[in-house]
């Protein structure tokens, strides 16, 4: 059979994770994963939450409605915008990957603009959607190329993947408001924020009310639930969220329903609101304190952090992959993040350092 190739490659994160397993099996050594991209310092605790749930009732037994539940649409208007933007601008979508696939599609451009260093699947998206991709080194110089973004559309990550660094709010707002100003798109990626901010954050109100912003938000990270695949994509364009409508429907017939009754728990019950902030609390906690440690043990790439914090459930550190392999610590070459920079990025590696504290000094501590 003839088949339509799309030149997207598997991740290679996967590769070493897979690496990493069969040498800790093989050796019958512990290894320390932080190759992987989900916080593992605690699971949320579900026990309480999952109580609440009917699975008798039809909205878990029968096709959900496309656009997802409107009570789950107007938990996440409440939640995340404030009350101050519509349901009906907010669509249900599987998983962040999802959603993001499901813009790609729905935008008329011909090119996507993704960080100097990115999350390896954006291009590999890009390439199935027969996007071209190019790179931008900062905010800065966005806010100085907006003449030539009339076809594009600039993904904005923050905070990043890979490199973990979080502008301010003031520069990140400026730069989307210039460039939805000049009828540049803007797909505000952002599926860490939330691990490190609460209910009162406004910044999403701040984007929602902008034509030409999309905003992917997912829960995979903000309330570990990367199994459920749930995520939700804002958009104040009509035409938009119409044709977003009709891809969502011959792509999935409407998301998980089970998924979502479990978000909306989460969202609004007492027990779910509890569940979510002791989450939140223990894993950022042991995200700060490891990231603290990597400073004052010198193994922080400072660097990357001249205008922005290191903040998110990742950092770059100034080991390579190889030496920390060698003291059983999974991590990832930087080299992977770049299309440029591929040579000097070998000598940096990622890290998770969303793990629990103790077990973190535990591994550094013999480096």
């Amino acid at each position: 059979m003839k088949i339509n190739q799309s030149g997207a490659r598997y991740s290679a994160i996967v590769g070493v994770g897979e690496r990493v397993s069969k040498l800790s099996e093989e050796s019958g050594r512990d290894y320390l994963f932080l190759n992987r991209g989900v916080n593992s310092v605690v699971n949320i605790d579900l026990s309480e939450v999952v109580k609440q749930i009917d699975f008798n009732s039809n909205t878990i037994q029968v096709y959900p409605p496309n656009a997802g539940f409107l009570k789950l649409r107007s938990a996440i208007n409440d939640v995340y915008f404030q009350g101050r933007t519509k349901h009906e601008y907010i669509t249900i979508a599987a998983g962040g990957m999802g959603g993001l696939d499901l813009s790609f599609q729905v935008l008329d451009i011909d090119k996507l603009l993704i960080p100097e260093y990115y999350w390896g699947a954006y291009a590999n998206m890009s390439a199935i959607r027969e996007l071209k991709n190019d790179t931008y080194k900062d905010l800065i110089s966005l806010r100085k190329r907006t003449d030539d973004l009339s076809d594009a559309a600039v993904i904005i990550c923050d905070p990043n993947n890979p490199i973990g660094n979080k502008f301010n709010d003031k520069e990140v707002l400026e730069t989307v408001s210039t460039l939805n100003n000049n009828g540049v798109v803007v797909i505000f990626d952002s599926p860490y924020r939330r691990v490190f901010y609460d209910r009162d954050d406004s910044l999403f109100t701040r984007l929602s009310c902008m034509e030409n912003v999309v905003i992917v938000e997912s829960f995979s990270k903000s309330v570990g639930l990367s199994g459920q695949r749930l995520a939700f994509i804002h958009s104040m364009n009509e035409d938009f969220n119409r044709e977003l409508g009709i891809r969502v429907l011959y792509a999935n017939n409407g998301i998980n329903g089970f998924a979502q009754e479990l978000v909306y728990a989460l969202l609004t019950s007492v027990v779910g609101r509890k569940a979510v902030d002791d989450f939140r609390l223990k894993t950022v906690h042991d995200i700060n304190l490891n990231i603290q440690y990597l400073k004052e043990r010198g193994f922080l790439a400072t660097e990357f952090y001249l205008n922005s914090d290191p903040m998110g459930i990742f950092v770059i550190s100034n080991l390579s992959e190889k030496f920390l392999l060698d003291h059983y610590i999974g991590a990832v070459s930087l080299s992977y993040f770049t299309r440029d920079r591929k040579e000097q990025a070998a000598k940096y590696s990622r890290l998770c350092v969303s793990v629990p504290h103790e077990q973190f000094v535990k591994f550094f501590s013999r480096v």
